[in-house]
């Protein structure tokens, strides 16, 4: 009878952790306040013998937007029903096996819209205006022996054609048209609400346009949707920005068009392999290059904590999810 009176003490839900996202280790104290966390980067066993090793029973997953969640690894998490990722982007999760499984996914939603839209205007302006080529100019003290420097070009007025028109490729075009851009648009379907001009064939954009923004989600339509056709098609005077994913462009391609002359410059804030950046880009002064950066700022950071939390919360509480893009109906 004396177990009748015993306090009820609420066990504290477990997840597993993959990557580790860099806002788990911002905030790793927060996480660890509220949930039971596996690390397996800390064990000395690879990742398969860990997780058939502790992460048979466990139900949720905080993963990075660079681990890839392939059907090897659900396979070694057989209890697994919710992944949330850091990420607003999906391609490194098999959802096709999550959905038969039955496991829900979560995303980042829009919270890093506005950031990744901020460094995508950023390059562009790096780019057209020269601004990191001139820093190298002036601390590398060439000011005073080379005199004049080069000339930069206008943003205002530019036709700028953005691919992919989701909540990022608004919030650019929005920055733009208030440098007075004039903008076009390719995605995979017309936007009724938007009053810029539909491109479906990319190449076509690409010929109408003096500067192509890359932020759409990387597909199997998409993977190398940028091939040198387009790029010849954007011409010797065009530039190209991309804060999507590397492999939307075909990088070789691309690299041999900016040595060549065939575009006018880049600034890209994704590769086809990261963290492996091809040399040749290094020496080119009319390349700007950014280590997959576009979301870190330290608001939006909090602001994804919270909503990483409140989705494994919602998860464990049986509400629904905040950010959900494939939920489990069983």
């Amino acid at each position: 009878m004396a177990e009748d009176n015993a306090p009820y003490v609420q066990q504290i839900p477990e997840i597993i952790v993959l990557g580790p996202p860099v806002v788990f280790k911002r905030y790793e104290k927060e996480f660890s306040l509220k949930f039971r966390i596996l690390r397996p980067w800390e064990s000395t066993l690879s990742l398969s013998e860990f997780l058939l090793a502790h992460a048979q029973n466990t139900k949720a997953a905080l993963c990075s937007g660079t681990f890839s969640l392939s059907a090897a690894i659900l396979d070694c998490l057989p209890s697994l029903r919710f992944v949330v990722t850091t990420s607003a982007g999906l391609n490194h999760i098999d959802l096709p096996e999550c959905r038969r499984r039955h496991i829900s996914v979560a995303n980042a939603s829009t919270i890093f819209s506005a950031d990744v839209a901020d460094l995508a205007v950023g390059l562009l302006l790096d780019v057209m205006r020269k601004i990191s080529a001139g820093n190298r100019f002036v601390k590398n003290g060439l000011w005073p022996k080379s005199g004049d420097y080069l000339l930069g070009f206008k943003l205002g007025g530019k036709k700028v054609g953005i691919v992919g028109l989701g909540s990022i490729g608004i919030e650019i075009a929005r920055r733009l048209e208030a440098f007075g851009c004039i903008i076009s648009y390719h995605s995979r379907e017309k936007k009724s609400f938007v009053p810029y001009p539909f491109y479906t064939d990319i190449r076509e954009l690409a010929a109408v346009s003096d500067v192509l923004v890359l932020c759409c989600a990387l597909t199997k339509q998409t993977h190398h949707l940028i091939n040198r056709e387009v790029l010849l098609a954007l011409g010797k005077e065009g530039l190209i920005v991309n804060i999507a994913r590397g492999a939307i462009i075909d990088e070789k391609e691309l690299v041999q068009c900016l040595q060549q002359g065939l575009i006018a410059g880049a600034g890209l804030d994704v590769f086809e392999i990261e963290p492996h950046v091809p040399q040749a880009l290094f020496t080119l002064e009319n390349v700007v290059l950014s280590p997959h950066s576009a979301v870190f700022t330290e608001e939006s950071f909090g602001d994804l904590y919270e909503l990483m939390s409140d989705n494994l919360e919602a998860f464990f509480s049986n509400k629904p999810l905040l950010s959900p893009v494939l939920h489990d109906q069983s």
